[in-house]
């Protein structure tokens, strides 16, 4: 029992909401514990910890080795997310892209400006505290506060906070550097010159990658510049790829030599087999990512939010122009930055907010995007060299923080009972529901589990190609039934839309799924010569096959799969409905089997009650 809770608890952490929760936490924890009578919470971060190579050493407060060292680590996992993007996310788009990068710059903007006008007097120096948002934060309170479902909202966010975080951490790297050593730094551009050397070759190894992100650090450390650029630099050049389906194929027959030869040298080259399939950016972000939020963050925050709000010290921040200028910097200008950044792109055409995503949702967000906390501390300890100053700032980036959930959660209610916003996500529930007098089934008509699959007869990944139905057919039997609808992506797969042609034109002979099988058993071959040979293989009636294949009443029904895809939030292939609703997350056989026992498990219940 103590195990299984214990399971749950680390579960949970790993979820957006938890790893908000534990920041909390841990936040409380530093401010209860720096106000305790003892001074053991100052000791212990100020602390001299020394390293030392030979003549050569390093010699730092504890502190300072959570800020300049652990948390490079920290920018290190930004780097990697924001060369994802650029490569295969949201980012590589740019008309998607337009809008949250122009919103993202301005929220940098205004802050800035707001935090000068209030506090530029006192302490000028102290802007860069107010430009940074917490990603983690950020997602977390959107999991408590925002829309029930708000996926695209979500994506919208992290693309934001990607351009956010990519100035930030630039402002501190230039802005916030002590006096450079030439030497060091020239080392540290060698080593970034090696890594994108590396990118250039077909190395597929994360530990050539991990020693020069290494020695950039050391350099960089050394040189005066602050490690986090030299995190975030590493990361950008860390090359990002989505998976090919050859690697995936290659990897899959290494597992079948295991299966029938477990041995430890066949199980080693399988496991290289499988690491090279997925792009070092990849393997590295998932290996980092979790310790990452349950602990490097958790470290930081313990050691920075800490203040002793004794001695009129609580008194003073909040008469102080720095607080305050940081409060209204975070809170007000993330707000306005943001959410008039992204309607001036939009009002000049330069792009579009994300389908799902209302007024209301984008105001909600620009407003959590006030929670700075990790970044803003971090610049706290740069920008301030004076403590009282230092700890006017901190209280003041602990009020925006709570501030800014709470103008977030006044908006998404308002939106949602106001304006009727009750998410910010595409459809999920599958428009129109299965008809089996116009779709195409697989299995007993009435099977009480449906799987409903939007495909391309062109995309590798489609279920056909991966066993994925073949696995879950064998584990529920007659008690499942599998529809295909079509969505050609014509941009990317030029035989689709004739392929789904094809299959329609055999349909009319009755042997639609036979052509479909056939047609996925040879993706790369769907020109018209083929498709011809393929109904002369089926013995279908080629003549009427040929004229099929020039139907308007045909291609009516792909118009109508397209139009059903739109109306269900289906955007791109594979895209699966379980029993009528969006299913998310991986679809290979065991996820969906889970999935659909859950659901059985869910309508068992259900007539149980009635």
């Amino acid at each position: 029992m103590v195990v299984v809770r214990t399971r749950r608890l680390s579960d949970w952490l790993r979820t957006e909401t938890g790893s908000a929760a534990l920041l909390v936490a841990v936040t409380i924890a530093a401010l209860i514990w720096a106000n305790l009578p003892s001074d053991s919470y100052a000791e212990l971060w100020h602390t001299e910890v020394g390293l030392s190579f030979g003549a050569h050493g390093v010699d730092m407060s504890l502190q300072h080795w959570i800020n300049d060292g652990l948390m490079v680590l920290f920018f290190f996992v930004i780097g990697l997310e924001v060369r994802q993007e650029f490569s295969v996310g949201s980012l590589r788009d740019r008309r998607r892209a337009m809008v949250p990068l122009v919103a993202g710059v301005s929220g940098v903007v205004v802050p800035a400006v707001i935090y000068l006008l209030i506090a530029g007097r006192d302490a000028a120096d102290g802007w860069g505290v107010v430009v940074g948002t917490d990603t983690a934060f950020l997602l977390g309170a959107l999991a408590i506060l925002g829309p029930r479902l708000s996926n695209q909202l979500r994506v919208f966010l992290l693309t934001l906070t990607v351009v956010d975080d990519f100035l930030a951490v630039s402002i501190i790297g230039v802005v916030y550097s002590d006096d450079l050593d030439v030497v060091a730094l020239l080392i540290a551009v060698a080593g970034l010159v090696g890594l994108w050397l590396l990118s250039r070759t077909t190395v597929w190894r994360s530990a050539p990658y991990v020693t020069l992100v290494v020695v950039v650090w050391a350099a960089t450390l050394a040189s005066g510049v602050h490690p986090s650029l030299a995190g975030m630099a590493a990361g950008l050049l860390v090359p990002a790829a989505a998976t090919e389906r050859d690697h995936v194929e290659s990897a899959k027959a290494l597992f079948r030599d295991y299966w029938q030869s477990p041995e430890a040298g066949v199980a080693r080259t399988a496991r290289s087999g499988l690491a090279r399939s997925i792009s070092v950016n990849q393997r590295l972000h998932d290996v980092l990512r979790a310790p990452v939020s349950l602990f490097v963050v958790p470290v930081f925050a313990l050691a920075n939010a800490g203040i002793a709000l004794g001695g009129g010290v609580l008194t003073d921040a909040l008469a102080s122009t720095i607080t305050w200028g940081v409060v209204a910097g975070l809170v007000l200008g993330k707000f306005l930055g943001i959410s008039l950044g992204a309607w001036l792109a939009v009002r000049a055409g330069l792009g579009r907010l994300p389908e799902g995503v209302g007024r209301g949702s984008l105001l909600g967000g620009s407003a959590l995007a006030g929670i700075g906390f990790t970044v803003s501390l971090l610049i706290v300890g740069l920008a301030f060299t004076d403590t009282t100053q230092a700890a006017e700032a901190t209280v003041g980036v602990l009020i925006a923080m709570v501030c800014a959930a709470a103008l977030g959660w006044l908006i998404f209610t308002r939106a949602r009972v106001k304006w009727g916003e009750t998410t910010a996500d595409l459809p999920i529930t599958l428009e129109p529901p299965v008809d089996p007098e116009v779709d195409h089934v697989r299995g007993p008509v009435d099977a009480p589990l449906t799987v409903v699959e939007f495909m391309d007869f062109e995309c590798p990944f489609c279920a056909k190609t991966t066993g994925m139905w073949n696995d879950v057919h064998a584990h529920f039997g007659d008690e499942v039934r599998y529809i295909v609808r079509h969505l050609p992506i014509y941009e990317y797969h030029p035989y689709a839309y004739l392929a789904a042609l094809a299959a329609e034109a055999a349909g009319e002979q009755g042997r639609f799924w036979e052509m479909h099988d056939l047609l996925f058993a040879n993706q790369a071959e769907l020109s018209s010569e083929h498709l011809v040979g393929y109904a002369e293989q089926l013995d279908l009636d080629v003549s009427r096959f040929v004229l099929d294949l020039e139907s308007s009443e045909l291609a009516g029904r792909i118009s109508d799969d397209e139009r059903s895809a739109e109306a269900s939030g289906a955007r791109g292939t594979p895209t699966f409905f379980l029993n009528g609703r969006r299913h998310r997350g991986p679809h290979d056989a065991r996820t969906v089997i889970a999935a659909l026992e859950e659901n059985r498990d869910a309508q068992s219940a259900a007539r149980r009650r009635s």
